[in-house]
C-alpha cells in the first residue's frame, strides 16, 4: 500500500505514513449488495424510458405540428431519470455514510472479519471504530488480539504498552495490560525487559501485584553528606533477593561484597555503591551515597592506677564517668563486645595489661594503656588459701572429701580463688568462691565468699552491710561438727 501523499510504501494495517506523517482514512469496501441493487435500480429506469420513448413515437402524427411534442417528451424523460439516479446515488451514499461512521457497525464488521479469518479487513474496521471513539480501550485490546491471531507481535505489544500508558486506562485494564506483556516477555526469559516496563509505572497497586519481578536500586538509611560521628549505614530493598556493595566507588556486582550486616562508617571518606539483584536475576540500577566521616575525639579514661610494680592488694578505678568506658586484658583494643567497667576491679597476680576506652555513639575513644606486676610479700599461697577453705567445709561436714563430694550423686562443692583485695582496719586477703557443680556438670556459683588473710591464713566469710559495706564474719568450727555430724 503506498501513501497518498508522498508515495512511499506503507506497512500493512498501520494508519500514518511513517516517511511524512500523514494520516490515512480507510474507507471500508462498497457493500457488493448495494452497489448491485443501484445498478439494478439504474437499469430498470433506462428501460422504463426507452419504452415510454418508444410509444410516443408510434403515437406521432405525420404533421410538422406533431414532430415537436416528442423532443419536449424527450428532455422530460432525461430529467426524470437523471433525478432518480441522483436519488438513488444519494441513498447508496447515505448508507456508506452511515455506516463508515457509525461505531456499532464498525464493531460489528470486525467481529464478523476476524472470525471469517479476513484479519486486514477486522482491523481497518476496528481502526475506524477508534477514529470514532478514541478513548475506547476495549477496542484497542480486541484489534490487539487480531494483531495476535495475525501472529504480528510487535503491534500486539505497541497496542499493549499504548493501554499502559493511558491515563484513562482503569486499574482492571491496566492490570490486563501489564498481564499480557508479562507473559509475553516471560515466555522469553526477557525478565529485564519486564523490570523496565514496571518501572516506567506510577501506579503503586500495579507495581506491587507485580513487585516480584521488580528490581528497584537499595535504599539507604542515613543520607550522604558530612557526620562527625561514627555512622551505621543500612540497607534495603523491596522483594526478594540478594544486595552487593562497594566502598570505593566501583562498580558493584555479583563478586562484590554482599550486604549481611551494617556497614560501620568510621573516619574518612566513603563512596558506597550498592545494587539489588532479584530472585529473577533482575539487576537494579546502581544506588550511590558519599559520606565523609570526621569523628571528634574522646579522651581516654582516666585511670586511679599508673603503670608500675606493687607489693600490696589494691584496686583499679575509673575516675571519670563520662560515658560507657570498656576495657580488655589480653592487649586488644577495647570494643563493644568487651568487658564493661561497672565498678572497682581488683589488681590481678603477677603481670596484667588493661586497656580502656570510652565507646559513644559508636565512635571508639582513644585508649588508655595500663600494665601491673603485683608481688605480695608473704609465702600464702591462692593455691594453700583455698585448700585452708575446703579444710573448713570438711571440718564443718558440709563435704566429705577434697573432691568437694557431698553425697552418693556426682554432685560437689568447687572452691575457686577470685582475686586478692584489702579489707580497710583489718587486712589483705585472698577471695575464695563457692561453686556448686551439679550432676550434670553444670556450674552456680551459691553466693558464699570466703576470705583468707594473706599473711595469717586466718578464714573469715565475706558479707555486706546494708551499705554495700564489706563485713567480715570469723569461721568458728564446733565441736560436734568435727564428728562429722
Amino acid at each position: 500500500m503506498k501513501c497518498p501523499n508522498c508515495g512511499n510504501e506503507m506497512r500493512e494495517g498501520t494508519l500514518y505514513c511513517e516517511h511524512c506523517g500523514e494520516d490515512i482514512h480507510i474507507v471500508p469496501d462498497f457493500e457488493p449488495e448495494l452497489e448491485q441493487n443501484m445498478q439494478q435500480s439504474i437499469q430498470d429506469i433506462v428501460e422504463d424510458i426507452g419504452q415510454k420513448s418508444g410509444e410516443l413515437e408510434n403515437t406521432s402524427d405525420d404533421t410538422e405540428e406533431s414532430l415537436h411534442p416528442p423532443k419536449r417528451h424527450h428532455m422530460w424523460q432525461f430529467a426524470v431519470a437523471l433525478a432518480l439516479l441522483i436519488l438513488v446515488a444519494a441513498i447508496g451514499m447515505g448508507v456508506w455514510v452511515y455506516r463508515y461512521n457509525s461505531e456499532e457497525y464498525q464493531i460489528s464488521e470486525a467481529i464478523e472479519c476476524t472470525a471469517s479469518g479476513n484479519y486486514d479487513k477486522a482491523i481497518a474496521c476496528y481502526n475506524r471504530a477508534l477514529e470514532l471513539d478514541e478513548d475506547n480501550i476495549e477496542l484497542q485490546f480486541s484489534m490487539a488480539e487480531v494483531y495476535m491471531l495475525k501472529n504480528n507481535k510487535i503491534e500486539y505489544e505497541y497496542l499493549l504498552r499504548s493501554i499502559t500508558g493511558n491515563e484513562n486506562a482503569s486499574l482492571e485494564q491496566l492490570d490486563r495490560a501489564y498481564g499480557k506483556l508479562i507473559a509475553i516477555y516471560r515466555a522469553r526469559g526477557d525478565y529485564k525487559t519486564i523490570n523496565e516496563l514496571l518501572m516506567g509505572s506510577n501506579n503503586e497497586q500495579i507495581l506491587t501485584t507485580y513487585q516480584n519481578y521488580i528490581a528497584r536500586e537499595p535504599e539507604f538509611s542515613i543520607k550522604e553528606g558530612y557526620y562527625t560521628s561514627i555512622q551505621i549505614l543500612k540497607l534495603s530493598a523491596q522483594g526478594s533477593g540478594k544486595i552487593y556493595y562497594t566502598t570505593d566507588g566501583n562498580e558493584p556486582d555479583e563478586n562484590s561484597d554482599k550486604y549481611t550486616a551494617p556497614i560501620i562508617l568510621e573516619d574518612g571518606d566513603y563512596l558506597i555503591r550498592a545494587i539489588f539483584i532479584n530472585d529473577n536475576g533482575i539487576v537494579s540500577d546502581v544506588a550511590t551515597k558519599e559520606y565523609h566521616i570526621e569523628n571528634d575525639v574522646i579522651p581516654a579514661p582516666e585511670v586511679s592506677v599508673i603503670s608500675g610494680e606493687y607489693n600490696c592488694p589494691i584496686n583499679i578505678e575509673i575516675l571519670d564517668d563520662e560515658g560507657e568506658v570498656y576495657y580488655t586484658t589480653d592487649g586488644s583494643e577495647p570494643t563493644y563486645s568487651s568487658q564493661l567497667y561497672k565498678g572497682p576491679i581488683p589488681m590481678p597476680l603477677g603481670k596484667s595489661t588493661y586497656k580502656f576506652a570510652r565507646i559513644i555513639d559508636g565512635v571508639t575513644g582513644e585508649t588508655a594503656e595500663r600494665s601491673y606486676q603485683l608481688v605480695l610479700n608473704t609465702e600464702f599461697t591462692p593455691e594453700q588459701a583455698v585448700a585452708a577453705v575446703v579444710e573448713y567445709s570438711m571440718m564443718c561436714g558440709k563435704i566429705r572429701d577434697e573432691t568437694g563430694h557431698f553425697d552418693e550423686s556426682d554432685a560437689a562443692y568447687k572452691y575457686e580463688y577470685q582475686y586478692v583485695t584489702n579489707v580497710r582496719d583489718v587486712g589483705d586477703f585472698y577471695v575464695i568462691a563457692e561453686i556448686l557443680r551439679g550432676a550434670d556438670g553444670s556450674l552456680t556459683k551459691t553466693g558464699t565468699n570466703f576470705a583468707v588473710n594473706i599473711y595469717s591464713g586466718e578464714r573469715f566469710r565475706i558479707e555486706s552491710d546494708s551499705y554495700n559495706r564489706i563485713v567480715l564474719t570469723e569461721l568458728e568450727i564446733k565441736e560436734d561438727s568435727q564428728s562429722g555430724e
